[in-house]
């Protein structure tokens, strides 16, 4: 993550936020704010949670309960819209030339698996969880295989789904020194799809991004 790209975006985002929509600008605002506090975080922990709200800032919509999706469904989603706005392929790039080699690792890795937790509690069979972990593994290789972006950013950003809510719902101790390799890979490439995602909606303001999700009340 670096400072002075973060400077760069923020400094672009002033010199059109004028001529641009209010919510995609209150998305723009609250997740260049959130990737700052990433940069600011001096621990693994703090800067992988500081960067999973920045981008929930950057995709949540405000929907009816009757229409809301799953999180999941609703940032793969976003994620597919991206990709179909990437004509300068940074996602693509990212994606294969710079972290294959770590997305093979995650995707190896039992413990940012959901199942693996579900049969460490008791909720599915030993079974159950390794089929799961196996289709998996299949889907994603096979993506990788087709060189299909959004489906395999779609199995990496479920496993960094699991990483966030053993953070968030205090799944995790602070600092722990158990798996602090896969939370700093983690950090690396979300420290990377960050200002992606954030140029990719500079740079197409009139697409359709939603209301953003509680807006800003004058007092």
């Amino acid at each position: 993550m670096s400072q002075a790209h973060y400077d760069t975006l923020k400094q672009r985002h002033r010199q059109v936020r004028d001529h641009y929509p209010e919510n995609l600008n209150l998305r723009l605002h609250r997740a260049l704010s959130w990737w700052q506090r990433a940069l600011q975080a001096d621990d693994d922990d703090g800067r992988f949670i500081f960067l999973w709200i920045a981008f929930n800032a950057a995709y949540a919509q405000d929907i009816e309960d009757s229409q809301r999706l799953s999180e999941q469904a609703s940032f793969q989603a976003f994620l597919q819209k991206l990709h179909g706005l990437d004509h300068a392929r940074q996602l693509h790039n990212l994606v294969w030339q710079e972290y294959a080699g770590n997305i093979r690792v995650m995707l190896d890795t039992p413990y940012l698996f959901q199942s693996f937790w579900d049969h460490q509690s008791g909720k599915i069979s030993q079974q159950d969880w390794l089929q799961r972990f196996e289709q998996g593994k299949r889907r994603a290789l096979h993506a990788l295989a087709s060189g299909d972006t959004p489906a395999l950013l779609g199995v990496v950003f479920n496993r960094l789904y699991t990483l966030r809510n053993q953070l968030v719902h205090g799944g995790a101790t602070w600092n722990s020194q158990v798996n602090r390799k896969q939370l700093r890979d983690c950090v690396r490439l979300l420290g990377k799809l960050i200002p992606v995602l954030i140029t990719l909606m500079l740079e197409h303001p009139d697409t359709l991004w939603g209301d953003a999700v509680y807006p800003v009340v004058a007092a």
